[in-house]
């Protein structure tokens, strides 16, 4: 677990785009599932905000330059998305990488 990557996404939809965005970030995260170096996500709906996304996962990559270059540049998968997402979004999806201190 030391050696996994963990981080937060936070993505914030436009309220006419949700459903769109649902469908496709579920398709994405089906397919990067398949990954040989992924451990698991989180999909989660802010309670009180229905256009504010989390997406919580692990990777067993060694740091987030070494996700971003296996992960996101060179899947073909992702490419359709990538380049629906700003059509979908309010702003930039913000990354938030975690340490971990300790697990129980």
């Amino acid at each position: 677990m030391e050696n996994q990557l963990a981080f937060y996404v936070d993505f914030y939809v436009k309220e006419e785009k949700v459903q769109e965005w649902i469908a496709s970030a579920k398709e994405v995260i089906n397919q990067m599932s398949k990954e040989e170096t992924f451990v698991l996500s989180y999909m989660h709906q802010d309670a009180n905000d229905k256009t504010h996304f989390t997406l919580y996962e692990r990777w067993n990559e060694k740091s987030m330059e070494d996700f971003i270059k296996n992960q996101l540049e060179d899947k073909e998968y992702r490419h359709e998305y990538e380049k629906k997402l700003p059509a979908m979004l309010k702003r930039d999806r913000e990354f938030t990488v975690l340490k971990t201190l300790q697990a129980w």
